[in-house]
């Protein structure tokens, strides 16, 4: 303390690395609760969360998203009828329903079948699934099959899907479980010979896709590498490993 003024108050340590990340951490007290303006913003991202796993899909305007990108679609929709049986029945989602089934058995066949499906946020799919499409349709030098979109889908409905397409390859882009931080993150799914009865070990999972996680970018050269390796080697999951990062990176559109 200098003679005649009062100690300066320390600086708070926490107060850089809050900057680096979005996770809740040094938040302080009041007594013995948190302060009023870190409670707030806690209720906003429960809210948020809540809105995006309640959320429906806009799939008239994700298709037109997709045809302004040159992209062909195909609309199903699986076994669960509505948000409600989605949420409660988590098998229901997992297959298609008996017209979807029907329009797939009779589309023409495709080598890879690219699902955008909502998941547990149609937020997340809507809004970073048709740019992740469009860098991976660049970098393959073109696309030739139509993107399915699925209303009410989880991870599995990708394995009907492409054995009812007969793909040698499935990829879903759906809404991952929303955070606290995190209610738009967009998980991508690839799974080689997809039929049902396919198990989580044998596919592979680029997660956290969103400008504030993984940047469309990025997650689009990590799906390019596994997409090429998985058609190369006949395989995915356990037995396929992400090397994308020593591998070059996707050139610019053009080039």
């Amino acid at each position: 303390m200098t003679q005649g003024l009062p100690d300066k108050p320390a600086a708070d340590p926490w107060q850089a690395l809050r900057r680096r990340t979005a996770a809740r951490i040094g938040l302080g007290r009041v007594g013995a609760s948190m302060p009023t303006d870190e409670l707030l913003r806690f209720g906003l991202a429960h809210a948020q969360a809540r809105d995006a796993v309640h959320g429906a899909l806009d799939a008239a305007a994700l298709a037109q998203d997709l045809a302004a990108q040159g992209f062909a679609t195909l609309d199903v929709h699986s076994m669960a009828p509505d948000r409600e049986t989605y949420l409660l029945r988590p098998d229901l989602g997992r297959r298609l329903d008996e017209a979807s089934l029907g329009l797939l058995q009779g589309a023409p066949r495709a080598e890879v079948a690219l699902v955008i499906a909502d998941g547990l946020s149609a937020q997340a799919a809507q809004r970073h699934a048709p740019a992740v499409a469009r860098l991976l349709r660049d970098a393959l030098g073109g696309w030739a099959w139509p993107v399915v979109i699925a209303r009410q889908g989880r991870v599995a409905l990708g394995d009907d899907i492409g054995a009812a397409l007969g793909a040698r390859l499935a990829i879903v882009m759906l809404g991952e479980r929303p955070g606290l931080s995190s209610p738009d993150s967009l998980g991508i799914y690839l799974t080689w010979s997809p039929r049902p009865g396919r198990m989580d070990s044998e596919r592979n999972c680029i997660s956290n896709v969103r400008p504030a996680g993984l940047d469309h970018a990025a997650a689009a050269r990590k799906l390019h590498f596994l997409m090429t390796q998985a058609l190369l080697r006949q395989t995915s999951g356990v037995m396929l490993k992400d090397e994308s990062d020593a591998a070059q990176p996707l050139a610019a559109p053009g080039q």
